[in-house]
């Protein structure tokens, strides 16, 4: 099992996770980030030789956290399906069965660029969609990474990664969280996605995702 790390951020306690999710105590939510549901099934529409198994995965992760931890809502910051081409019959099945499972959740979805090009989850999800930014809190809950007036953001889009550099040439590229002064980023949590590679700097507090853990670098 995974342990969490605890942050404080905005005056709150925040969870993270090496699911690559955050956990929010206080208002028993969990927040993810670019799980982009359907990109293998959309890439193999085009003959593309790309793995199986992907949205199983990513649904088996969120069961486990949400049978771990006391969650009275799911948060998607951005980006729940890839594109049109991921709505083939078993990503959708596999959704419909997944949600069934977990009827009582409030779930929410913050439209990202990528929900925009691939439509709402269907009706039939009860997932409420709503534009960013999402506030609670002392949070602005969004996929651009955008600075608010007023609250400090939490968003993904961007899929940070953080390069590790060992002795020699050795190096690993690492998902990460970033939290800075005015903005944090989640990394993504679906399976198959790529990631941009982020620097540290003073403004930011830097966390990878590795061995099932959170290292702070």
């Amino acid at each position: 099992m995974s342990t969490p790390y605890p942050v404080s951020l905005a005056g709150e306690e925040l969870w993270l996770l090496p699911e690559r999710a955050i956990y929010w105590p206080a208002q028993q939510a969990l927040l993810v980030a670019d799980v982009h549901f359907g990109k293998a099934a959309a890439y193999r529409r085009l003959g593309q030789p790309v793995p199986q198994g992907t949205t199983t995965q990513n649904i088996g992760v969120l069961d486990g956290l949400l049978a771990r931890l006391p969650c009275r809502q799911l948060i998607f910051l951005g980006d729940f399906l890839h594109g049109p081409g991921s709505h083939t019959p078993a990503t959708l099945s596999a959704l419909a069965q997944w949600r069934a499972r977990h009827f009582e959740l409030a779930m929410t979805l913050i439209r990202g660029n990528h929900d925009k090009r691939a439509g709402d989850p269907p009706a039939s999800l009860n997932i409420r969609v709503v534009p960013e930014p999402m506030l609670l809190g002392p949070f602005a809950l969004q996929h651009e990474p955008d600075p608010h007036p007023d609250r400090h953001v939490l968003a993904g889009h961007i899929h940070p990664v953080y390069r590790l550099h060992g002795r020699g040439r050795q190096s690993l590229r690492l998902a990460c969280f970033r939290l800075g002064a005015a903005v944090s980023l989640l990394p993504a949590f679906g399976a198959f996605t790529g990631g941009y590679q982020v620097e540290r700097d003073a403004d930011c507090r830097l966390f990878v995702i590795g061995d099932n853990d959170i290292w702070p670098v």
